[in-house]
């Protein structure tokens, strides 16, 4: 297949810069894979979509304030951009430079401490800092709103930007469909019978990198880390015992779940993954799917066309757009009942 299979026009004034109020306000188009149908509803209809036993996977990532700004000690503006931590003083980053930077150059981060250039992974630098990786993106950093957001961070981003159930630190950029969650929305879904497990994965920078391929099979997806647990496990288990749906909130939990479902059954799994699931991947794990609206020709796109079908997923894009939802991040949402033939069959464990 090739990238362009992957397009669709995108007015720019309907890209979100700013989250609906409250986080549960946003709309939410209804996609059933099986026939095509769509529907107009919003999000906090979404426990009337819930049948009882059905089991609401999300991801738990922490945001991490990831986004630094500094000068280099010979002179010269820098932006760092964090990717993964790597423990202690050490990072992975992206690294923006008047003139590029070389291993040994030294960087003065702003109010915090210096940075040494230590090397390269492959598009990414390597930096140690002179204090604990962690605590110097807590206390110096932005939060890493994408790109299309085309706004500095504000400080309401510290919270908006971050879902309510975020735990675990790492990711660089939010697991956006969990952010239309609030309490009450929660609250709301276990009222109406669901059960909640969690995975963590950890979003990278390189979520941002375009595919620059024609041919989507030579794409090479960027690594991230992720882990799901022996508890996830079981639930998702006994879910498919009692034939409930596992409904994966954001692309982030498909991911990391059906990494976790290669060897044929899902597994306790920890470590990386470059999953890259187009159409004609079967899912394992996943039956239905809370998303937002992704870019034209990402990865995230073709995800969701694999699940539901190309033209379907096209064809409810383009019903998006006339009907004015709002797009990416802080956008609206979709609850996506997949097409038959993406499901390998389920069996129970």
């Amino acid at each position: 297949m090739l990238l362009s299979d992957f397009h669709y026009d995108l007015p720019e004034s309907l890209i979100a810069r700013y989250p609906a109020e409250p986080r549960s306000a946003s709309r939410l188009l209804h996609l059933d894979g099986r026939s095509g149908a769509l529907a107009d509803r919003g999000v906090a209809d979404l426990p009337q979509l819930l049948r009882a036993g059905d089991l609401l996977v999300f991801n738990d990532t922490r945001v991490v304030p990831a986004r630094l700004f500094g000068t280099k000690v010979s002179g010269g503006r820098v932006e760092l951009l964090l990717e993964r931590l790597l423990g202690g003083s050490r990072a992975i980053v992206q690294l923006r430079a008047s003139k590029s930077a070389q291993p040994g150059t030294r960087i003065h981060v702003t109010g915090g401490p210096l940075a040494t250039v230590t090397g390269r992974d492959g598009d990414f630098w390597v930096v140690e800092f002179d204090a604990p990786a962690s605590e110097v993106f807590e206390r110096h950093g932005e939060m890493p709103l994408p790109p299309y957001i085309d706004r500095p961070a504000e400080p309401l981003d510290r919270e908006r930007y971050q879902t309510v159930y975020a735990k675990t630190p790492g990711a660089v950029a939010a697991p956006t469909a969990g952010l239309h969650f609030d309490i009450a929305l929660l609250e709301a879904c276990r009222a109406a019978g669901a059960e909640f497990a969690y995975v963590t994965l950890h979003v990278g920078a390189g979520t941002f990198q375009p595919v620059r391929v024609q041919e989507i099979a030579a794409h090479r997806m960027h690594a991230e880390l992720l882990e799901v647990g022996a508890a996830t496990v079981r639930a998702v288990e006994a879910a498919q015992v009692r034939g409930s749906r596992v409904i994966a909130v954001g692309t982030t939990a498909v991911r990391a779940l059906e990494t976790a479902a290669q060897g044929g059954r899902l597994t306790p799994y920890a470590g990386e993954t470059r999953l890259f699931i187009t159409p004609g991947c079967r899912f394992r794990v996943v039956d239905a799917l809370v998303t937002n609206f992704h870019l034209p020709q990402s990865t995230l796109l073709m995800l969701v066309c694999a699940f539901a079908g190309r033209e379907p997923v096209l064809q409810a894009y383009r019903h998006a757009v006339a009907a004015g939802y709002r797009f990416f991040s802080y956008g609206d949402a979709m609850f996506i009942e997949p097409a038959p033939a993406a499901l390998e069959p389920r069996g129970v464990p």
